[in-house]
């Protein structure tokens, strides 16, 4: 079964961190990721960028429409994620549990079970 462990980034409270503990936290990213190759479990990871380098493109009448920025305004973005294959939903709750930004208070990974992928 494929999940999608969500990283669910808050400025305000990544920025209330010590620089030694946002330090902490990216390196246990390294770990978590070598931890997770080596059971064969990550399918793939990426890192996303700010929101504000970011553009919506949405097509009205035919004509695509850009905006600059996110989509909605949220206290809360979309940081990153982790694509792995597991045996059950337990496992991915596990795996989740072991990322960094689950044990910074206010943060948080969420689990999304993949339907579909290619």
């Amino acid at each position: 079964m494929k999940f999608l462990l969500i990283m669910h980034m808050n400025p305000r409270l990544w920025d209330g961190l010590t620089e030694q503990r946002r330090q902490e936290v990216m390196a246990g990213h390294g770990d978590f990721m070598e931890a997770i190759t080596k059971s064969g479990e990550l399918v793939g990871t990426a890192a996303l960028a700010d929101p504000s380098e970011s553009a919506v493109v949405s097509v009205r009448g035919g004509i695509p429409v850009v905006t600059d920025g996110p989509f909605l305004e949220t206290k809360e973005l979309f940081g990153g994620y982790y694509l792995v294959e597991v045996e059950n939903r337990e496992r991915a709750l596990e795996l989740a549990a072991l990322i960094p930004d689950a044990h910074v208070d206010g943060m948080g990974i969420e689990v999304r079970p993949v339907v579909f992928a290619q």
